[in-house]
């Protein structure tokens, strides 16, 4: 059950919401309005009364509501409108209106409008147009002439929701901490509904900035990527001349004066506003580069693989800055994936956007070579390789967002805790799409039978426990392909593989197979060791355990380290 809060103002407010619940609605979709229920139980009913014009009632009812009001004269709030519909889910069942009309009274009792008992309270009424939803309107000022006292009637409302989902069996939402990005409205929905599109404009900005503040080192690129993404962008100046905000909107996009529809950054969410954005871009600044760049992709997985270990020891600041990283890295993969792949990592991207926000201030000193890595590759048309290097950041990814879904679980943020499942179900199947093409080819240059062999036996002397199940599986050719490349390069084989089985435990891999190919393909394109080198790293190879991640239904769930890998 989801109620949302809209406040009005101006004088006619009331007569303009009671004539909007009572009328056709934007698309036809409200059928059979009436009261179910009001302040005093015997207010007039527009949608019952079948001997009098229905706008004459609209007025009456509306006037009624307003008399508070209009007795402070000149010492009216400006905001006199509270408007709350509720709405139920699709699988719940059809309430009666005597169900609604409960809901409603303890509705506005949380809400500090009516609390219960309270003879003075605010003037109110529910109307139900629909089998789904009610909308309750109040005016802001008691029938003493006092103002309502609503502090925090948002989170109120909330909490009353959740009660009332339990106590009528009805669908159980998680309850949220504040920090979800705005919805779309209704009339948002319809809009995009009349025009064919399966998303609100709302979601389509937010989506397209969030890419291009993952994507931006600067303000100036910023609005530059949304330009060339065909977002329109709209600064705000102050009187200075100093920007001190944006707005967006999207071409053709007019309201009913044919004017652009604008989204300023803080009504897509948050964490979009120029200050939050200002503040991201400077605390990403990438450093000056000291070395030779590597590959991007394998930074970006070496990086991702660094996210569960941050989120098992450090802080929750670091964490949390490395929930948002990897969020925005998410955002910019869809760009750079293969069109069977593109649908799937956008509905990731767009779920774990949930699980990036929460009430912990992010610390993003940590995550410059995660962001730096996925720009690079964006920015390289050369970088996106055969598809290697995706799978293996989404390989990579995967874990990280099954210890993001853990984290969030043990802090008790439910509704990121939920994103970050539904994230896991778009990105296995991405990863499918993206993985199994590059393993077949990998698989078609898998070297002759004693190479193999051989392969084999070190891999049955170093890791016994899993040497069968990777023996057998389909991605096998591919592992040894790619230690046959490593070899061909220079590397030893058995070392490789040793170092591959020393960078985390297999003991609970989705795919052990898989992952030893990704970890061997990566190592074998590093520069090659010289034989001392080699033989140091020999003697010095062990295998560090690392947090387990356990398979159920196909999903990986978080177990915390055994407790010597929590000491190490």
């Amino acid at each position: 059950m989801i109620p949302k809060i809209i406040l009005g103002k101006g004088a006619r407010a009331t007569r303009r919401l009671i004539g909007y619940l009572y009328g056709p609605g934007s698309a036809n979709e409200h059928i059979d309005p009436h009261l179910v229920a009001s302040w005093n139980g015997f207010a007039p009913d527009p949608g019952r009364s079948p001997r009098r014009n229905p706008r004459d009632v609209e007025d009456q009812l509306a006037a009624q509501l307003d008399q508070p009001v209009k007795m402070l004269g000149d010492e009216a709030p400006t905001t006199t409108v509270w408007h709350c519909p509720v709405r139920a889910a699709p699988e719940d069942p059809i309430l009666t209106d005597a169900q609604w009309a409960d809901i409603a009274r303890r509705i506005v009792a949380a809400a500090g409008i009516a609390p219960e008992g309270d003879e003075e309270a605010c003037r109110w009424v529910a109307v139900r147009h629909a089998d789904d939803h009610i909308h309750i309107a109040a005016t802001l000022v008691r029938q003493d002439g006092r103002r309502p006292r609503r502090d925090h009637d948002i989170r109120a409302v909330q909490r009353e929701a959740r009660k009332i989902e339990a106590d009528l069996g009805l669908r159980r939402l998680n309850p949220g901490d504040g920090t979800a990005a705005k919805r779309p409205t209704s009339k948002e929905h319809f809009k995009a509904k009349r025009q064919g599109q399966d998303t609100t404009t709302r979601e389509i900005l937010r989506m397209r900035v969030r890419r291009a503040v993952a994507a931006a080192s600067t303000e100036t690129e910023l609005f530059a990527l949304l330009n060339a993404t065909g977002v329109n962008v709209r600064p705000k100046t102050g009187p200075s001349g100093d920007v001190l905000g944006y707005s967006v909107a999207l071409p053709g996009d007019l309201n009913k004066h044919g004017e652009p529809v604008w989204f300023s950054g803080s009504t897509l969410a948050g964490d979009l506003s120029l200050p939050k954005i200002r503040q991201r871009l400077t605390d990403t600044a990438p450093e000056p580069a000291t070395a030779r760049p590597a590959d991007p992709w394998h930074q970006a997985t070496a990086a991702t693989e660094r996210i569960p270990d941050h989120l098992t020891r450090s802080s929750d600041h670091i964490a949390q800055g490395q929930l948002v990283v990897l969020g925005g890295a998410l955002d910019l993969l869809p760009l750079t994936a293969p069109a069977a792949a593109r649908t799937e990592l956008e509905r990731a991207a767009a779920a774990f956007e949930r699980a990036t926000r929460s009430r912990i201030t992010a610390d993003l000193d940590s995550t410059r070579v995660l962001r730096r890595s996925v720009q690079t590759i964006l920015r390289t048309p050369t970088a996106t390789g055969d598809g290697a290097g995706l799978a293996m950041l989404l390989d990579a990814a995967l874990i990280a967002v099954a210890f993001a879904r853990h984290w969030h679980r043990t802090r008790q943020h439910a509704q990121q805790e939920a994103a970050a499942q539904q994230t896991l179900v778009h990105l296995q199947t991405a990863y499918a799409q993206v993985a199994v093409p590059v393993l077949d080819g990998l698989a078609r240059r898998t070297p002759g039978i004693q190479t193999r062999d051989r392969y084999a036996r070190h891999l049955q002397q170093a890791v016994p426990e899993h040497a069968e199940s990777i023996l057998q599986d389909p991605a096998w050719d591919a592992l040894a392909a790619v230690l046959a490349q490593a070899e061909a390069t220079g590397h030893n084989a058995a070392t490789v593989l040793d170092q591959a089985l020393g960078q985390r435990t297999l003991d609970d891999a989705r795919n052990p197979a898989r992952a030893l190919t990704w970890r061997i393909h990566r190592l074998g394109q590093r520069h090659t060791p010289g034989p001392r080198a080699q033989a140091a790293m020999a003697r010095s190879t062990t295998r560090r355990p690392n947090a387990l991640i356990h398979t159920t239904a196909g999903t990986p769930a978080v177990v915390q380290p055994p407790p010597q890998a929590r000491r190490r």
